[in-house]
Parts: structure tokens; sequence; C-alpha cells
């Protein structure tokens, strides 16, 4: 009979593969109720093109004063339509009122969230179902992260293997908690086939038996200074994914608003560039408070474990570059009026530095903080 540390290793590896298998259908579900969605939302408006142009052809233009007053009314309506179109401040494009009647569904085919990101009364089954999916694959990755805990008999994020399948269940759980009140569905086949890569990557890379941790990392700051920082990259992905969305959606709003087509239907049920932004803003601001008190008690348990609370290691120089960057980002965006794409790429920045801090200074740096398990 195999020892209780190994059978629960290896029913925690089962349950990672199950997670990802899960994550993957939810991907699909996803990525589909955007592709579905799109097409809908385009039917929607051809349907209401062909009524307007019925309606206007049946419309007799007045001479004189009813004339002007028309003239008026239209470019009224063309000024209301390229806001529309360009994605006004604070909510994010969906079809009006009349334009759902038109479609036969008062209720607004592939409406999404307004720039508050609220939930509307619309019913996506795709987006419904992938949810779904999203909250058993998180139960099921639950499951192996403690089973994982119980087979090492400590908390587990002792090495690269535990770093990343911790990491990936705590990015897919705030994505969770936050869809509580925010209509963020749209970011679910970017944060889920994030985590689905940060699984595989675990398993196929960086995959550790159980084992006991080096003498360095048996104190309570462990439970303390890394889990601060997991919760901290997670939300700092979600703002990665918003601020990649950002980007898009900028370039697909100035290519309308110059003449061109379309070729990004789905983007529709994204929010506009400023609502991603804002949001994006405000995650960020938690996400670095967190990234502070992990840079703060890394060095309280750097001076318990080695004598000194800095001592220009490489972990402890990028985990400092990583506060620097999104501090940086902050006081641009809060006091210097860096706003738009500028925001948007320094944020993008800030989370590959998280990565490289991650993954390379890990894997290939030597120094006091090698505990990739490799």
């Amino acid at each position: 009979m195999l020892p209780i540390n190994e059978t629960m290793g290896q029913y925690s590896e089962l349950f990672m593969l199950l997670a990802a298998g899960t994550y993957t259908v939810a991907f699909i579900a996803f990525a589909w109720d955007l592709a579905k969605s799109s097409k809908t939302l385009r039917a929607v408006d051809l349907k209401a093109a062909e009524l307007s142009g019925a309606a206007s052809a049946r419309v007799p233009v007045a001479a004189g004063v009813g004339a002007s007053s028309s003239s008026s009314s239209s470019a009224g309506a063309v000024d209301r339509a390229d806001a529309d179109v360009a994605g006004p401040v604070g909510r994010a494009e969906r079809p009006s009122s009349s334009v759902a009647a038109a479609s036969g569904n008062a209720a607004g085919i592939g409406q999404t969230a307004d720039g508050a990101m609220r939930y509307s009364a619309e019913r996506r089954a795709p987006a419904r179902v992938a949810v779904a999916l999203t909250v058993l694959g998180a139960a099921i990755h639950a499951a192996g992260v403690i089973t994982r805990a119980i087979g090492a008999g400590r908390v587990p994020w002792g090495n690269m293997y535990e770093f990343l399948t911790t990491g990936a269940f705590v990015a897919v759980a705030v994505f969770l908690l936050v869809l509580i009140r925010r209509d963020l569905r749209f970011l679910g086949t970017f944060v889920v086939g994030l985590s689905i890569i940060m699984l595989v990557a675990a398993s196929v890379a960086y995959w550790t038996p159980v084992g006991h941790l080096v003498p360095a990392l048996q104190s309570y700051w462990l439970i303390i200074h890394v889990s601060i920082a997991v919760l901290s990259s997670a939300l700092f992905t979600l703002t990665f994914a918003m601020s990649a969305l950002q980007l898009v959606q900028t370039h697909r709003q100035k290519t309308i608003a110059a003449g061109g087509a379309d070729k990004l239907g789905f983007m529709r049920l994204v929010p506009s560039a400023l609502s991603l932004e804002n949001l994006s803003y405000r995650i960020n601001a938690i996400a670095f408070v967190g990234w502070t008190f992990t840079l703060m008690f890394g060095a309280i348990w750097a001076e318990k474990a080695w004598g000194r609370f800095w001592g220009w290691d490489t972990k402890e120089v990028w985990t400092f570059v990583i506060w620097v960057v999104y501090a940086g980002y902050l006081h641009a965006r809060a006091t210097r009026g860096w706003t738009g794409t500028r925001a948007a790429w320094l944020s993008i920045v800030g989370y590959l530095c998280v990565v490289f801090n991650f993954t390379i200074v890990n894997q290939f740096f030597n120094g006091l903080h090698s505990y990739s398990g490799l």
C-alpha cells in the first residue's frame, strides 16, 4: 500500500487533469457565446437597417421649414449613431430597444452589461453554461489543491508546480467572485484560457512529487507572504486581460469612426475602452496594495530566515521592479493624465514582469529564492 502522501498526490494530479478538461469545455462555451452573440447582433443590425430604410422611403420630405427640421433631426440621429459606434463613455455598445424589437425579441438579443458591467435582462445560454462549467472546474480544481496540501502536510505552494496550480485556481476563483457583482463573462475565454495554460505548464514542465520544504520555507510567513502574492497576481491577471481587450477595443472604435468595416463583431459584447480602463485601474489599485504587503512581509521573512531585510537577491529585485512598474502606472494615470493606450500598455508591462519573476527568475537565476523544485 502506498503512503498517504503519495496517495493524496496521485488524487491531486487526477483532480488537476479533470479540472483542466472541464476548463477546456468551459473555454469552448465562452468562445461559442462570443461567436454566436456576434452573429446575432449582426443579424439584428441588418434587420434594423432594412426597417430604417423602408421607413425613410415611406416618409415624404416637406419643403421649407419641414425639410430643415427633418434634416436637423436626421443629422442628430447620425451623430447619436456615431456616438454609439465609437463606444459612449460609461457604457458598453448594445443594440437599442427599437433594434431589439425589430429582431422580435424585446429582451434585447445579444445584450451584455452596460459600462458599469451590471447584468442586464438578456439570456445567453452558452455564457450561462460556460459559467456553470467554470464553477464545476473550480470545485474540482479546489479538490486537487486540497488533496495536494493533505499529501504534503502543509500549504501547497512550496515549489513551481504548486505555485502554478494554486495560482490558476485563485485566478479562476477571483473571476467567479467578481462575476457575482459584475458581468465579466466576456473575460471568460481569457481567464479560463490562461488557467488552462498554467495547469498544462505545471503538469508538463514543472511537475514535482510531494515532498518536504527546505528549512527557509518552514515558517508561518510562507502562508502570509505567498498567499497575498498569489491573490495579487490573480488580480493582475484580470487587469492584464482587460488591458489587452482595451487595446483591441480602442483600435476597433477608431476604425469604425474612420468609416472602416467592423471586422471584430464579437467585441460588441465587450464594454467600451474607457469602461475597461476604469475598472482595470480600480482592480490594479487593490492588487498594488496587496503587492506592497507582499514586499513588506517578504522583507520581514527574510530577516527572520537570513538575518537581513534586503539582500539584492534576484527574486527580491524583481519583486521590487514589479512594485515600481505598477506604482508608476497608478501615479501616471492619476496625476499625469496617462490614459487610454499608454495606461493599458503600462498595465501589460507590469503583468509581463510578474510572469518573468514567476517563471524565468525562479527557474534560471540562482539565489536564496531558488525554490522551483526542479
